[in-house]
């Protein structure tokens, strides 16, 4: 059986690669988003967390023999943690300068910590093994579906979605977009708007940490993993509209999909499927897909 003269087989997998891809490019994007929306950072970094974030998986695993659904809290809270370190010492200082000096700053964290991990693991990848509970693969009937990407599309999704439910449909989001917007009417009702700031840029460290342990058993843990794909992220970003968190979930999970069915019918122009999409959209709606006209 063919589809659109494709064998299917050949013709699902590219799909369920696409979202798999698309689901790495939804969680790091709406860490983005959330960060930039909420606090006008461009995190350049951003990349270089969702590095580290598989870093400390591998680490923990190889020199303490910690398992993988451990290292799946664990790893966030660290690199959530190491957020809140650089948002106090440093970005904090620039909150009402130019959104480029967030974007140089962080630019150069980036260059100094993967500088780091060079000098220390090398540039070749490390390998981190599957978890034994999602090993193998399952018959659909007309694809084997490997478990374990199965495991991170939904586990993107879960945490996407309740990301975008939590910024947008309780009180405790309504906090975060009225805190951003008007500091000082939000502090005199009792709520302490810097702590709020710091731990926002904590949680969408997290989130970017998160994205590095579920993708730590599909490829290599290298330090240039974070800037392999950051820059596509950015595109899924200004696609999406910069700031809006459904916009980049949405974008995220169907670029991957396009970019998957690129290399299916014309593999040559898979690595820039993703930007011109990007030119077409700015040509036509600057703010994005889903963001707002200033």
């Amino acid at each position: 059986m063919e589809i659109f003269g494709i064998p299917h087989q050949a013709f699902m997998g590219q799909i369920l690669l696409g979202l798999v891809n698309g689901a790495f490019y939804a969680m790091l994007s709406l860490g983005l988003a959330v960060i930039f929306g909420l606090l006008g950072v461009v995190n350049f970094a951003h990349g270089t967390l969702y590095m580290l974030g598989a870093f400390a998986a591998w680490i923990m695993l190889d020199q303490f023999g910690v398992n993988y659904w451990v290292s799946l809290v664990v790893a966030p809270l660290l690199v959530g943690a190491l957020g809140v370190v650089i948002e106090r010492l440093f970005l904090r200082h620039l909150y009402k300068l130019d959104p480029l000096y967030g974007l140089l700053l962080t630019f150069g964290l980036t260059l100094i910590l993967e500088g780091v991990f060079r000098e220390i693991y090398g540039a070749s990848g490390q390998n981190y093994p599957v978890p034994d509970l999602l090993q193998g693969s399952t018959d659909l009937g007309f694809m084997f579906l490997p478990n374990y990407r199965a495991w991170v599309v939904f586990a993107s999704l879960a945490v996407c979605f309740g990301t975008w439910y939590l910024i947008e449909r309780t009180r405790l989001g309504a906090y975060l977009r009225a805190g951003t917007e008007n500091s000082a009417l939000v502090q005199t009702f009792g709520v302490n708007v810097p702590m709020m700031v710091m731990l926002t840029y904590g949680a969408g460290a997290a989130l970017a940490a998160l994205a590095g342990v579920l993708a730590a058993p599909i490829i290599q843990v290298s330090p240039l993993m974070g800037s392999n794909l950051i820059i596509v992220v950015f595109a899924v970003v200004v696609i999406g509209g910069m700031g809006s968190i459904m916009g980049s979930i949405l974008t995220g999970l169907a670029l991957g999909v396009v970019e998957g069915m690129t290399r299916v019918f014309y593999p040559e122009a898979s690595n820039i499927v993703v930007f011109v999409i990007m030119v077409l959209v700015l040509m036509v709606r600057p703010a994005g897909l889903f963001g707002k006209e200033a």
